[in-house]
């Protein structure tokens, strides 16, 4: 797994979200490539995957974190070491996308940070036509994302759309590449 230039990163990102938003689901599709069908909560998971971003080789350490409320807190064990957070909303579960800037703020406070590298990630993007309402727009989650200063991906696990991206939006965040310009489309390819 020698890139060109033989550099090695070991990068820990974090996956937060409400509860029953695809966090999981998500999370298996980008590390094992199929979708879960059930669901059962998590407590907390971790995954490992490698991929190449540019010349760099990267093993990426992916914290699946338990379903967080307006009430609960993310651990702080499984924080240690975070250099990026993905957080998850349901695109058809209203209550989801108002608590991400909430999870955000509690998870800066627990680490000391005025800004951690961020991704938001409207999930569930198959089940939109079909809800009557509490849908979350595109525009809606963009306009988050601004706010919050972090990136935006719409996805959906199940179809596998938008997985990949957002993951390396946020590796992307994480190396400072983004504001580069030129450095953001540098290749990468999965492991």
């Amino acid at each position: 797994m020698e890139s060109q230039s033989g550099v090695s990163k070991h990068r820990k990102i974090a996956v937060v979200g409400a509860r029953n938003v695809g966090k999981s689901s998500l999370t298996v599709q980008y590390v094992e490539s199929h979708f879960v069908e059930s669901y059962y909560p998590t407590i907390e998971n971790q995954f490992t995957k490698q991929l190449v971003l540019g010349k760099t080789n990267y093993t990426l350490e992916i914290c699946d974190t338990a379903g967080q409320d307006e009430f609960s807190l993310v651990n702080t064990k499984s924080l240690i070491g975070v250099k990026g957070v993905a957080i998850v909303y349901s695109c058809v579960n209203r209550a989801s996308f108002e608590i991400v800037e909430l999870i955000r703020d509690k998870i800066l406070d627990q680490l000391g940070l005025e800004h951690i590298p961020t991704i938001i990630i409207g999930n569930k993007i198959d089940l939109r036509d079909a809800a009557s309402n509490g849908v979350i727009t595109k525009q809606e989650g963009m306009a988050l994302a601004k706010k919050l200063d972090a990136g935006f991906v719409e996805s959906s696990a199940k179809m596998n759309v938008g997985v990949e991206e957002a993951v390396l939006q946020l590796l992307k965040r994480i190396e400072g590449l983004d504001q580069a310009g030129g450095a953001a489309s540098a290749g990468c390819k999965l492991m």
